[in-house]
């Protein structure tokens, strides 16, 4: 066992970990405007001299698992109007395409436990373009791309600095951090590094009155001061260090124009202090926010490097052994990974996986939001709310949440999302599986699920509905798991069975608008897929029959089957819950197939696909027949049984014989379920062999699905001829856009109308390879459509898998799709080797989209990258 592994056997070992935000600023939970204006509550601008009250941010920060104390870095350049504190980017008002980073920076290195960490920031030597990003991203049209950091020329002839960030554990509270400053132009340059400790402000709200205090100790060492923190020592190993301390607290002369009689060394009196020189700083030397200044000059191609340590003990030679605690790490984390990575491939195919579950792992984030006490405002600062008007989360006043948690992006989406999370998990299991199923049940907790059984959404609306997705992610943990553990964790599966038993059961009660077993989620993280806004409320009586919605509840049903199945091996009292989700998934297929009164179902033959279909007030109803991953998503509803699986199961047997003889209206929905496939296998699907065969040719059709790059969102014939629709006396027209948004319907950047996502793609992959489970070689389809290729469903999911692979993998040129084509991203020594996973890509050229680190659910191709687990 590597030393790693044995590592994750102690918690301890995840006391410290990259928990801090990339960005505070803009989230609801710090918007206590009385119009809900979270974007303007809080700004990039107020940031520096803001205290926030959940959580903090910061560049490569580091915390504790309930963020009482941070670690992070900033730096300046001499020429900037800031300190680079924290990471720049546009609000959602201010981007053409939504919320938008602007930085450059990229996850190289992490472990489990965190015992290594490494990323690298790529900081401008010149003044930072903030108002020309500002300005020129104002300016463009929704149809134009978006202005990005390295459009500015500010990169040009290499004129940055490399800043290398390493973190390395000695012990479980003991820290090693390693600065690399490499200055990557042809002039010498300035850099000031300010490594800054920091406690989270958490006595200012009048619940606690307990404050940490850090304070100047002998030259180079700050000490640390807070009961419940075993950090005692913060040291710097440069000789020129200058240590300066201030509160964190916010600055409300500056921001608010009002007196303040108390404190007057802010938040932002270190960033004065360097900027102006300002006498802002506590010449005391004590505070709640410590940094070392330390001011160099980096010579021409040349680096320098700065050592820090942040320890429980107190020692004349903390840097003692440094390097050889730095280079151990180095080589256990090499030792973990050449484990996991065995049966991979190639050099470049390691490489995009290990910075895959680089990103994954330096994405945790201490999440706070007590609804409860937001939604009131703290005895110490009311919140003016106008209930009145719309205010979020209101129905939420039982959550609490204080936990690390796997966020999509800690810039751009630095809050949890549920269905997101779910994807995160697939690819965490393979490298922490308890941590995996840790954050699955999290979301089932009691302060985290509504008590009517909702799951939470969203911070920005909690009671929207992401699709239940959550069993299908808890099975294939446990499955993972049980494979690379040897055991299967049976209370793992029970506990959440039985919390997703609610969450089922929520769904039915709320989401099937008719009661006949047809459901409509509307948003249902689609964003932008349709002809309207699918969370409209429609006039007299119409509904959306959302294919989607109906699909995932059908697939949803087979996991929950599945998985009481698999307990019913062990407690013959899930054979019950096994029949009943059998049950259930029949009349859901049959829902699809006939919605009553002799209405057509949500399959149309002459088209050969699935569609919404929007039933009208006065009981017509009209297929919307437009042809996007709505229709794909019955693919997801499969399942295969091996009969010896059933030989274990006698009442579900009998059960499922008396429905096979007394309901065949039923049956024949049930795909071929009496007839035993490939090795004694009996299959449950919404397509039988023929509907599937003709979905296919639709979803590998290059004029329509597929890309080069995977499956797109939207059918590609809508680029020249979009699909038109009206509803309440509006046309709304659907084109084919394989990149950025050109609507806001669903906040800045959403587009499900033509990119390539990963999610959607990851399980169309591993359906496809469900479905030839049962059909082997008996089952081949054309690959491409057209091209009289002939293909088992195996072989097309491992070619669409190569595909969503070939975004990140260097081409035969050298070049990496998601660069778009940037010759220095694809060739530059110190660039080329560098990926990020972006939130989605173009669909016709692979380009990465949207947010630019959104490694939780694109790194399912981390999984992708790994032999069938």
């Amino acid at each position: 066992m590597s030393v790693e592994k044995q590592r994750l056997q102690d918690k301890n070992w995840k006391n410290w970990g990259p928990y801090v935000s990339n960005r505070q600023w803009g989230n609801v939970r710090e918007d206590y405007s009385p119009d809900g204006n979270a974007w303007g509550s809080t700004s990039h601008d107020k940031a520096e001299s803001y205290a926030y009250r959940w959580a903090e941010e910061g560049i490569a920060g580091i915390s504790d698992p309930k963020q009482l104390l941070c670690f992070a870095l900033s730096f300046w350049n001499k020429k900037d109007k800031i300190v680079k504190e924290r990471f720049f980017g546009l609000s959602n008002h201010q981007g053409n395409h939504g919320e938008d980073i602007k930085e450059l920076f990229y996850y190289l290195d992490n472990t489990p436990t965190h015992s290594y960490m490494k990323m690298v920031y790529k900081y401008p030597i010149n003044e930072f373009p903030y108002d020309t990003l500002v300005t020129e991203n104002g300016n463009r049209s929704k149809k134009e791309p978006e202005y990005e950091l390295f459009d500015t020329g500010i990169f040009n002839n290499n004129e940055y600095f490399d800043i290398f960030i390493e973190y390395c554990k000695a012990d479980h509270d003991d820290i090693l951090v390693r600065i690399t400053v490499c200055n990557r132009s042809h002039q010498d340059a300035p850099i000031v590094v300010i490594p800054t400790a920091w406690f989270r402000n958490n006595w200012k709200w009048g619940y606690n009155n307990y404050k940490g205090q850090l304070n100047a100790s002998n030259e180079g060492c700050i000490d640390i001061h807070h009961d419940s923190i075993s950090i005692k020592k913060f040291y710097s190993r440069n000789n020129n260090s200058k240590s300066v301390f201030c509160e964190n607290e916010t600055n409300a002369p500056k921001l608010y124009g009002s007196l303040y009689s108390g404190n007057t060394y802010f938040k932002d009196g270190i960033n004065d202090h360097i900027i102006y020189g300002s006498n802002t700083v506590n010449p005391e030397k004590t505070g709640s926010k410590a940094s070392f200044i330390i001011d160099e000059i980096v010579g021409a191609g040349q680096s320098k490097t700065f050592d820090f340590r942040l320890s429980p003990h107190e020692t004349d030679e903390p840097f003692n052994q440094f390097d050889e605690i730095f280079n151990a790490r180095i080589s256990e984390a090499d030792e973990y990974y050449n484990a996991i990575q065995q049966d991979v491939n190639t050099e470049d195919e390691k490489n995009v996986q290990r910075q895959a579950f680089a990103g994954l792992l330096w994405n945790k984030q201490f999440y706070h939001y007590n609804v409860g006490k937001w939604l009131k405002g703290d005895p110490n600062f009311e919140a003016p709310r106008d209930f009145n008007n719309y205010v979020r989360n209101t129905e939420w006043n039982h959550m609490h949440n204080k936990d690390v948690i796997s966020m999509p992006d800690k810039w751009e989406y630095p809050w949890y999302a549920t269905w997101d999370l779910a994807f995160h998990c697939v690819p965490f299991a393979i490298i922490d599986a308890e941590f995996a199923k840790n954050q699955l049940l999290l979301l089932t907790k009691e302060w985290y699920m509504h008590p009517n059984g909702q799951l939470p959404a969203y911070e920005w609306n909690l009671s929207d509905v992401n699709p239940p997705v959550h069993a299908w992610s808890c099975f294939r943990v446990f499955k993972i798991d049980e494979k690379t553990n040897g055991k299967p964790d049976l209370l793992f599966l029970e506990k959440v069975f039985q919390k997703l038993l609610l969450n089922f059961t929520w769904w039915v009660n709320r989401k099937d608008k008719s009661g006949n077993n047809i459901f409509g989620g509307g948003f249902l993280g689609l964003d932008n897929i349709g002809a309207f806004d699918r969370n409209m409320e429609l006039k007299d009586g119409q509904h959306l029959e959302q294919a989607d919605g109906t699909s995932w509840m059908a697939m949803y049903a087979l996991n929950m089957m599945r998985m009481a199945m698999e307990l019913a091996q062990y407690y013959q009292v899930y054979e019950d819950m096994a029949i009943k989700f059998f049950e259930h998934y029949l009349y859901i297929a049959e829902a699809m197939e006939n919605m009553g009164d002799g209405k057509e179902g949500l399959w149309n033959e002459e088209d050969g696909f699935f569609y919404d279909v929007l039933q009208l007030g006065n009981g017509e109803s009209v297929s919307l027949r437009l042809r996007s991953i709505v229709g794909l998503i019955p693919l997801f509803a499969v399942e295969v049984i091996d009969h010896h699986l059933l030989d274990k199961m006698p009442n579900f047997t009998k059960r499922m014989e008396w429905i096979l003889k007394n309901k065949p209206e039923l049956t024949k929905l049930v795909s071929h379920w009496e007839e035993e496939g490939q090795g004694r296998k009996h299959l449950m699907s919404i397509l039988r062999k023929n509907r599937l065969s003709k979905v296919l040719t639709r979803m590998l059709d290059e004029k329509e699905f597929l890309s080069s790059y995977g499956i797109r969102a939207m059918s590609k014939v809508y680029e020249e001829n979009p699909f038109v629709f009206s509803v309440h006396g509006r046309e709304n027209r659907v084109y084919y856009t394989p990149a950025e948004s050109d609507s806001r319907m669903f906040g800045g950047n959403s587009n499900w109308r033509g990119p390539i996502w990963f999610p959607i793609n990851f399980l169309i992959v591993e359906s496809l390879q469900r479905f030839h489970f049962y059909y082997g070689n008996s089952l081949k389809v054309e690959l491409p459509t057209g091209s009289g290729d002939k293909r088992n469903l195996d072989e097309v999911a491992h070619n669409i898998s190569n595909r969503l692979c070939s975004i990140f993998l260097k081409n035969e040129n050298g070049e990496r799709a998601f660069n778009g084509g940037n010759t220095t991203f694809n060739y530059d020594e110190n660039f080329k080797d560098y990926i990020t996973f972006f939130e989605y890509f173009h669909g016709d050229n692979g380009r990465g989209v949207g947010a630019s680190h959104q490694t939780g659910w694109t790194a399912t191709v981390a999984k992708l990258m790994k032999s069938r687990i």
